[in-house]
């Protein structure tokens, strides 16, 4: 008889494309995760991983069979939820939200949703790259910005207003720039090569910044920005203790920054899982 925990191990890995990522994903060691995947396969009679010293790779019988173990773990997981005692939640829920808000203003809330359901196993990943919540088998993602068109659904938490910001040291050696093109002969800190946008009445100007300092947190832009090295264009929850202390000041403010959005993406799909309907009921009911 197949075994449900076998099955969604399976699932796991074929998701994770190995065993080592999957046993990361489901916070199991390496060998609880082959034993697993063994017994399924006894149990079925074929193998459904092709292993090698690289890793391993699902077998023709392994890609046929994937699907419709997906089918089945998806099917328990929603037959589960339909018994539950109203507001009960229980299974494991993956989340990655941004590292420059997560331990700080996200965190509190996560461990309000574990402790308002004991048998839910909440997992957060911090990470502030781009993270493919499908290719990583996350249940949703929390983000920060302007979101790009994509196959994922969206829901807007709140909205995130932020400013242009620099050291009062720098703008004594460097002066304070007064209007958008202006920047192009300062020095800008920044994630990569992104672009920056300020509201000009009806209209959007769009600036190209250069400089020569990056980094892919927003919490080492704003330490930079008060270290003197340049001007950032950062969230008001990096920056207000920086402005409150006088160690960083607000610039331009007659050019405001586009207001972006708190959000909780999700796969596309029908209906929301159930933890992450309440997951974002919660940061609604904190940030909203």
């Amino acid at each position: 008889m197949l075994d449900l925990e076998d099955l969604q191990t399976f699932v796991e890995v074929a998701n994770a494309g190995g065993i080592s990522p999957a046993a990361l994903r489901l916070g199991l060691s390496k060998s609880i995760v082959s034993r697993r995947l063994v017994r399924l396969e006894s149990e079925l009679g074929v193998l459904l991983l092709a292993r090698t010293t690289r890793g391993a790779a699902l077998t023709e019988a392994g890609v046929a069979f994937r699907e419709h173990a997906a089918r089945v773990c998806a099917e328990m997981d929603a037959a589960r939820e339909t018994i539950l005692p109203a507001g009960d939640l229980r299974g494991r829920l993956r989340i990655a939200a941004p590292l420059s808000f997560g331990p700080t203003h996200l965190a509190p809330v996560l461990a309000e949703l574990a402790m308002r359901h004991p048998l839910l196993h909440v997992h957060a990943t911090y990470s502030d790259r781009f993270v493919d919540i499908v290719g990583e088998g996350f249940d949703c993602a929390v983000r920060i910005g302007y979101l790009s068109d994509s196959n994922l659904v969206a829901r807007r938490i709140a909205p995130i207003y932020g400013k242009l910001v620099a050291s009062p040291d720098y703008i004594e050696r460097h002066g304070a720039p007064e209007k958008p093109d202006q920047l192009l002969s300062h020095q800008a800190l920044m994630q990569g090569t992104e672009i920056w946008q300020f509201i000009d009445g009806n209209k959007t100007i769009v600036v190209h910044p250069q400089g020569r300092f990056k980094a892919d947190n927003g919490t080492a832009l704003a330490v930079a920005a008060a270290a003197g090295l340049g001007i950032a264009s950062l969230p008001d929850f990096l920056t207000a203790g920086y402005l409150e202390s006088g160690a960083l000041i607000s610039l331009m403010t007659q050019y405001p920054l586009p207001t972006a959005g708190l959000f909780v993406v999700r796969p596309p799909g029908q209906h929301p899982v159930r933890k992450v309907q309440v997951l974002t009921e919660l940061l609604v009911e904190h940030f909203g």
